[in-house]
């Protein structure tokens, strides 16, 4: 294909025009064609993103994640767009030089899909999420976006930057979208805190999460920490003073409801009872400064064995409270959170290994990516409340477990190597691997990614296969970032068991639903830079993102609630 390179003489107004007017079309064909000439131009990917998402940041917001249709509760994600074009940023390093903007291909096919979703959810707009709403019939032409919330001037508050850094969560809580995005350019100006402030933007997130999973039809899944994470990267590979789209598509959404803290509240009133040298004597008392979460969060020491499967088993077995007994009696034994995250990863892979059909990867993915954003979260910022963070991660992960237990279609797989498999090279354990992943055989993905492993060969070539099926697979491009995360945790997982993360991503990747035909956007892309197209693949997908799902749910058996 043509060399792409990561710089250019000046930005092609021209084309980022035609970009633009593509996008706001819903022209998935024409905004793919020029894309491809911006990447033929040269154009840095961070440009190439800045400006894609100038046009999508009005139309990526939604009044409220929840409706109540007929007395019936519906929800939506309205955020892939953003999702997606994180991943751009990081997927590449897992891939050969040629496929390096696929993933920005990928982003580019969706986003003229992906506006203004709550309209799209009423019927009233074509997209992703309209599929079995929207009549294009009773539209003499594409009806425009709507913006749900318009873009704001900075408020400045008096009082310290703690002070106002505390305001603008607690306008967070109560859901002031308008001031608190006001309040959160405000202090945005404030350059020498920053690093603070946007800390707490992902903290913000990472605490808004759903305390229960079955049987409901809306839920958090976590996104507003991954949206929070992909405005924290995509603001800096851009930089910050040319991002300003980047913090109107990922900080109003912070606000918006439902907004569950009721887990979070767990986690801390376990840390004050649990873990504090004086627990509080009564809820009505002040609540005192405390450096505790960030002496536990100093501790490194690893499990040990026995330690580890009595973490797995709590998270994947047992009732709760079992897994946060285990946390704390972890945290007084000072094993270090990192490695207790790391051990919560792998009971997240397994319950993605446990997923037998499409639509039961679902909330397993979400509760994967949300352990994945808090390893980034620990090794990205200072912050003075990580370590509470690990119950809610449990409490994710052990919801996880318990839905896809109670659905009918799943259960634990026998992952072994397909017979005579010994006697092939790695090459070939990697081609059949890869016909696999193309043709959506989950389980002869996992046979011959056991194969390679039992084969004992350097690891390195079969990660770099596992992002290739990851991108290669599109049409909602936020189930890429999905196999991503799994490969970067393998990267720096310490758990000696870190390998069950390479097996669950190959499983995620071939098993998940998949919506039209994900490999659409591949073979536009091969076509375009002259690459062989896919000989052997299958991408037909079927099913709403949103109703794929919850068509199902009436086939779960009330007996397996708790």
């Amino acid at each position: 294909m043509a060399s792409v390179t990561t710089s250019g003489t000046g930005p092609p107004s021209a084309l980022y025009a035609e970009l633009a007017d593509h996008i706001l079309e819903r022209d998935q064909v024409k905004t793919a064609s020029t894309l491809y000439d911006l990447v033929r131009e040269g154009r840095p990917r961070a440009e190439i993103l800045r400006e894609t998402i100038k046009v999508h940041a009005p139309y990526t917001h939604v009044p409220y994640h929840q409706r109540v249709d007929g007395g019936f509760v519906r929800f939506v994600n309205n955020d892939h767009c953003l999702l997606s074009a994180r991943t751009s940023l990081r997927l590449p390093d897992y891939l050969p030089e040629e496929l390096q903007s696929l993933p920005l291909a990928q982003t580019l096919w969706y986003v003229p899909t992906g506006l203004d979703i709550w309209n799209q959810l009423l019927g009233r707009m074509p997209g992703h999420y309209s599929r079995r709403t929207y009549d294009p019939d009773a539209h003499d032409t594409v009806p425009p976006p709507e913006v749900q919330w318009e873009d704001q001037e900075p408020l400045l508050l008096e009082g310290s930057f703690d002070e106002r850094l505390n305001e603008w969560l607690s306008l967070v809580q109560r859901g002031e979208v308008v001031r608190a995005y006001r309040v959160f350019l405000g202090l945005f100006e404030e350059t020498e805190q920053r690093e603070k402030l946007l800390g707490q933007l992902v903290f913000a997130g990472l605490i808004d999460v759903q305390d229960r999973m079955l049987f409901n039809r809306s839920y958090t899944t976590g996104h507003k920490s991954y949206r929070a994470r992909a405005t924290v990267e995509l603001g800096e590979a851009i930089g910050w003073d040319d991002a300003h789209a980047v913090i109107y598509a990922g900080v109003p959404d912070i606000a918006v409801g439902p907004r569950w803290h009721s887990t979070y509240e767990m986690a801390c009133q376990v840390v004050l009872t649990e873990l504090e040298d004086e627990a509080p004597g009564s809820s009505m008392d002040a609540t005192k400064s405390s450096a505790r979460d960030s002496e536990l969060f100093a501790n490194e020491q690893p499990l040990s064995a026995a330690e580890s499967e009595a973490l797995l088993r709590a998270l994947l077995v047992e009732p709760e409270p079992a897994y946060i007994e285990q946390i704390t009696a972890l945290l007084k034994s000072g094993r270090g959170p990192k490695r207790i995250l790391d051990v919560i990863q792998i009971a997240a892979a397994r319950v993605v290994l446990d997923c037998g059909f499409p639509d039961a990867f679902s909330m397993p993915q979400h509760g994967y990516e949300y352990t994945n954003t808090l390893r980034w979260f620990y090794n990205r910022f200072d912050h003075p409340h990580r370590v509470k963070l690990l119950y809610v991660a449990g409490s994710f992960i052990r919801q996880c477990a318990h839905w896809v237990r109670s659905t009918p279609g799943n259960g634990q797989p026998l992952i072994q190597a397909p017979k005579g498999s010994e006697t092939r090279s790695s090459q070939e354990i990697l081609d059949a691997l890869g016909d696999a992943l193309m043709t959506l055989e989950k389980e002869a993905a996992v046979a011959w990614t056991q194969a390679y492993l039992e084969g004992g060969y350097e690891r390195e070539p079969l990660v770099q296969a596992l992002g290739m099926a990851a991108v290669k697979h599109g049409n909602d491009p936020h189930n890429q970032e999905i196999g991503l995360c799994m490969l970067e945790d393998y990267r720096h997982s310490s758990n000696p068991e870190r390998e069950t993360l390479l097996l669950a991503s190959e499983q995620h990747t071939a098993g998940h639903r998949k919506y039209g035909d994900s490999l659409e956007s591949y073979r536009r892309f091969a076509e375009a830079f002259g690459m062989d197209a896919p000989e052997r693949g299958r991408g037909e997908g079927e099913g709403d993102p949103i109703e794929a799902l919850l068509d199902d749910i009436e086939a779960v058996p009330v007996d397996g609630a708790e």
